[in-house]
């Protein structure tokens, strides 16, 4: 009687057992699909990582994608120097060379989209006339105080490129390419038996109220802060600085009902920029407490610890990197660092680990 009642004891053991292992399993396959979502302030960078991902886990752009980049990137160069052309105006910077005057009414008469297969030869040599003028140049060093592309002076050293004929955009000169995020977008590919839902939002505070919509299931938050934009302001409000701004977004984010239990991993980046920058632009006249002088480390280090220490809760850990979205090579080693946090989390949340 005693061993049939042990039987059936260890029967049910073994059926409780294979019945945990399934809903373990289940469990897995569950989270093998990855909802990541991707925020930050306006051009912190969000859609350049997308891109990012589609050149590393989804086989890069064919031809025909790339020609469709053609328009974005005469468009981005064109304005790009329209700006230039006229903040100059606005602080009071003339033409080194007046004779350039020319030039600044080419691009100045040019419509804000173009649409052409090829660079007029009139704007490619007003680009590259205009940009080895020592006047744009000195306004160009100010771009702090207006809002420039990031990717102004990449595609003015490029002019002599981009305006051969058959011109066909590199992955870098895609990677630059900047078109405002409007809406929620979605990309979706495979890391091993990972599929992720990346889905990247408007930064600008009007397309923010879009994101509630995002909340649900989500595995992991991307946040991005553009680290170099310590001395700008924003775009939509000229009297709030571009980092402060990052800052109140993150506290918001980190420390939401809909996200006590989701972590977070912050990309401080367009460190590329932020190198250039610093020696030119002190931090401590945007952030008097900081003590570091042009040491870009100990920048850095103030900068994630400013972001960090917003984190309220202890059970929630940030995992941070410091990165450049045109990058490829850097961004695929540290999304492959994401993706075995990614796994960790899988495995501590399924009780494997």
């Amino acid at each position: 009687m005693g061993c049939g009642a042990s039987r059936e004891v260890l029967d049910e053991k073994r059926n409780n057992d294979e019945i945990d292992n399934q809903l373990r399993k289940e469990r897995m396959n569950l989270r093998n699909e990855v909802k990541m979502l991707l925020l930050g302030a306006g051009e912190s960078g969000k859609s350049t990582i997308i891109k990012q991902m589609k050149l590393i886990h989804d086989g890069g752009y064919s031809q025909e994608e790339r020609e469709s980049f053609k328009e974005v990137i005469f468009s981005n160069t064109i304005q790009s120097m329209r700006v230039l052309l006229e903040a100059m105006e606005a602080l009071h910077i003339s033409l080194e060379h007046s004779e350039y005057q020319m030039h600044s009414s080419v691009i100045m008469n040019m419509p804000s989209q173009i649409e052409a297969d090829s660079l007029p030869v009139d704007v490619a040599n007003a680009v590259k006339a205009l940009w080895s003028d020592g006047g744009v140049r000195e306004c160009f060093r100010r771009s702090n105080e207006f809002q420039l592309n990031d990717s102004a002076s990449y595609y003015f050293d490029s002019i002599g490129r981009i305006c051969q004929e058959g011109y066909l955009p590199t992955d870098q000169d895609v990677l630059r390419s900047r078109v405002k995020t409007t809406g929620i977008n979605e990309t979706i590919f495979r890391v091993g038996e990972l599929t992720y839902r990346m889905l990247d939002v408007g930064g600008q505070r009007s397309e923010r109220k879009q994101w509630i919509h995002c909340f649900e299931n989500v595995t992991a938050i991307l946040f991005l802060v553009a680290i170099s934009e310590y001395d700008q302001v924003l775009i939509e409000d000229d009297t709030v600085n571009r980092m402060q701004e990052a800052l109140t977004l993150f506290d918001s984010i980190c420390n939401s009902r809909w996200f006590v239990k989701t972590s977070i991993i912050l990309f401080l980046n367009k460190m590329d920029i932020f190198r250039e920058k610093l020696p030119h632009s002190p931090m401590k006249k945007y952030f008097p407490d900081f003590e570091g002088g042009n040491d870009i480390d100990a920048a850095s280090l103030y900068i994630l610890k400013r972001f960090v220490s917003l984190n309220q809760s202890d059970a929630k850990q940030i995992y941070t990197h410091f990165t450049c979205a045109t990058d490829t090579t850097q961004i695929r080693f540290v999304m492959a660092a994401v993706n075995d946090i990614i796994i960790q989390m899988n495995l501590r949340d399924c009780g494997l680990l």
